[in-house]
């Protein structure tokens, strides 16, 4: 179930399902507002947004009740995330998942967000959107790829190649937006060859992680699995959390994984992945795509989780193609 496109004129509803807005400094919010604007689209923000507890974030009902409300209020035609954070899980018994089926609506968020997003996959059919939260669009420079990638996911209906940034950056941005750090990008790196297309469910790998065993994940049957993960990891926690997807019910029915561009922070190297991945006899035999623009390293692709993907590696070039978004 795909949700209409978003157009011009059309408003958005930011809302705190993780960390409270009240963490984002005003100016990043003003320069958020003007790149949604300038997109044709008109931002409103949730009654609880800026609820802040001593977790940074508000009460399981003031966020259930911004949740539920922006995919009720039919002047919304799609709902931002304003951060990610630890807690979005906590949502998952509480939200009316009839209510949303009948309110199919674009979301779009990444990191904590996985778990809502992927739950919401799963109860519902709804595609999500692994994108760019209100916060990320606060960015002063570096920020083209991302909204480019926003705009063709969420505003237009072709399909489109996902081709690599240029240059990237995992810098503290939101300390400094004028002293940034970009670094020349080298492209996708193949892990594995081969050609697969299906179904994308997948994200932040951490949060994905917390679904398993759970109501709420997604089956991986004929599925293109793609996931990331921030400076908090590092090769043995990586290490161990894809083993635990591996060990999900019909993960030997899984056709592909793409896996986003790591911080330097985790120590994370293309040999250690390499190792990492030839250590696992269940990823023999499918292809596999890392280093892509779908991280927490940014600029930062837009990926339709239950949507459509195609992926070709082969030994010259990795292609990695949104379908249906």
């Amino acid at each position: 179930m795909i949700p209409k496109k978003l157009q011009k004129g059309d408003e958005v509803r930011v809302i705190s399902p993780a960390s409270s807005l009240k963490v984002i400094a005003p100016e990043q919010r003003e320069l958020a507002i003007k790149r949604l604007n300038k997109l044709g689209l008109n931002v409103t923000f949730s009654k609880n947004a800026e609820e802040m507890d001593d977790f940074m974030s508000s009460s399981i009902k003031s966020r259930i009740d911004d949740l539920h409300n922006a995919f009720k209020d039919k002047n919304v035609k799609g709902i931002l995330t304003t951060l990610g954070g630890y807690n979005c899980n906590q949502l998952l018994k509480y939200i009316d998942y009839s209510l949303i089926k009948d309110n199919p609506k674009v979301l779009c968020g990444f990191s904590d967000i996985t778990a809502l997003s992927n739950a919401i996959y799963h109860k519902t059919g709804l595609v999500g959107y692994s994108g760019p939260h209100f916060s990320s669009l606060g960015m002063l420079k570096g920020i083209d790829y991302t909204v480019e990638n926003f705009e063709k996911c969420l505003m237009k209906e072709n399909s489109f190649e996902l081709v690599p940034s240029s240059y990237w950056s995992d810098d503290l941005w939101f300390m400094d937006q004028q002293n940034r750090k970009f670094r020349e990008s080298r492209g996708f790196k193949i892990v594995n060859t081969g050609e697969a297309e299906g179904v994308v469910v997948g994200g932040n790998l951490c949060t994905f992680n917390l679904l398993h065993g759970t109501e709420f994940m997604p089956d991986l049957t004929d599925k293109i699995i793609f996931i990331e993960d921030d400076y908090e990891t590092n090769p043995q926690i990586f290490d161990r959390d894809l083993q635990s997807i591996i060990h999900q019910p019909n993960f030997d029915k899984v056709r592909g994984l793409i896996i986003g561009r790591f911080e330097r922070r985790s120590r994370f190297t293309t040999d250690l992945l390499q190792k990492s991945i030839k250590s696992k006899k269940e990823l023999k035999g499918i292809p596999i795509i890392a280093d892509v623009d779908i991280s927490h390293t940014t600029p930062r692709a837009t990926m339709p989780i239950g949507g459509k993907v195609k992926m070709k590696a082969d030994d010259n070039k990795a292609i990695i193609e949104i379908l249906d978004h």
